[in-house]
């Protein structure tokens, strides 16, 4: 299980999600402008479809749980 958090920036500083697992550890942390890349780096592949589709559909600063096992 993940859970996946928008988080809105400012005039200077960007857009980022964070992905966290089950014990709300931060796993994965990167701008939403580069989404891709940063789910490739943090090796969420498998599950790329599940959370850009999440990212799409959440509002910021709201938690989303994915049934994902990492």
């Amino acid at each position: 299980m993940i859970y996946i958090l928008k988080i809105k920036g400012t005039d200077k500083i960007p857009d980022f999600v964070q992905i966290r697992d089950q014990d709300m550890t931060l796993r994965a942390y990167f701008r939403m402008d580069q989404q891709e890349s940063g789910i490739r780096k943090n090796n969420l592949e498998k599950w790329k479809k599940e959370i850009i589709s999440a990212l799409e559909k959440i509002p910021f600063g709201k938690l989303k749980k994915l049934d994902i096992q990492l």
